[in-house]
């Protein structure tokens, strides 16, 4: 049986640093393993730390964890800037919380620090992705207030396409 929480009894949610990396990495392997993308994860303990705690961090993070210690919980976002607006904004890139703390309220409370951090930094807006397939992540962020864009479609380019294309303006030059 799940234990339900309190918000004073909620995990403690500080800035991520570089000793966060090696749960920040688990976490997000986690991520991929419940969406069933363990076969596209190819990221290591050192590329969170290399990118997201050198001279110019790639992201930021919120960790929530126990008082003794224990990360539980992660969001890991960037700034993004919207030329619509004129504003800028948050894109978050992955949301984890453990499933001992799913469906008390602390995903909303994590949400809620992290709005705190962007309106206190100046970020007018988050945006974020879902998997098509993650019924439970669309329902949550619907109850906390977001709204799909249905007009909008998410477009990669990685890996040989982005060589290839990359090494087309190689030849211009």
């Amino acid at each position: 049986m799940k234990t339900v929480l309190t918000p004073d009894q909620f995990p403690k949610i500080r800035p991520a640093t570089a000793k966060d990396a090696g749960h920040m990495h688990a976490m997000l392997r986690e991520i991929a393993r419940v969406t069933d993308s363990l076969d596209k994860f190819t990221s290591t303990k050192e590329d969170i730390i290399r990118d997201g705690f050198g001279n110019i961090p790639a992201f930021h993070a919120l960790i929530g964890e126990t008082d003794a210690g224990m990360p539980l919980a992660m969001c890991l976002y960037f700034d993004s800037y919207s030329t619509f607006r004129g504003k800028a904004g948050i894109y978050i890139q992955d949301l984890y919380v453990d499933s001992s703390l799913r469906g008390g309220g602390f995903a909303r409370y994590l949400f809620a620090h992290v709005t705190a951090h962007a309106r206190q930094n100046n970020r007018h807006y988050i945006r974020l992705s879902v998997d098509a397939e993650n019924m439970t992540g669309q329902k949550f962020y619907r109850k906390i207030g977001m709204k799909s864009a249905v007009n909008e479609r998410i477009f990669v380019l990685d890996g040989d396409a982005l060589s290839n294309l990359a090494s087309e303006a190689e030849i211009l030059e």
